[in-house]
């Protein structure tokens, strides 16, 4: 249960950054936009940008996890630290999530309309 709610955690915070990202991005990806960039590569860009952070994220958290597990595995039962199916399920669900909440803020890029986008600041 805490899992999950760390994971729902995690994906409103990736998806408040990057949503974050776009909206000061706007003027940029009109001008992109009017130059003649099709929305898929507007996408491209940001999930791009997205699957960096992801990487990032899985990193440090391999690494912390790791750490971790080495200090508490005397309080683990019949679970070793480095359990092989919890390091390969964790990351895949978190990658999974984090490129979802990143998609919705690049689908929204990819609607911007130039002049719109232009006409801000």
């Amino acid at each position: 249960m805490f899992g999950g709610i760390a994971l729902v955690l995690a994906v409103v915070g990736v998806n408040g950054v990057k949503a974050y990202a776009v909206a000061r991005r706007t003027r940029e990806i009109g001008i992109r936009m009017a130059l003649g960039a099709q929305p898929g590569n507007v996408l491209r860009m940001i999930l791009r940008e997205g699957a960096v952070m992801l990487a990032a994220e899985i990193a440090i958290g391999f690494a912390l996890a790791v750490a971790t597990g080495r200090i508490v595995s005397g309080l683990l039962y019949q679970v070793g630290a480095l359990d092989p199916i919890a390091f390969t399920i964790a990351p895949l669900v978190l990658a999974a999530a984090t490129l979802l909440a990143c998609w919705l803020p690049a689908r929204r890029a990819t609607r911007v309309d130039p002049l719109t986008a232009l006409r801000t600041e």
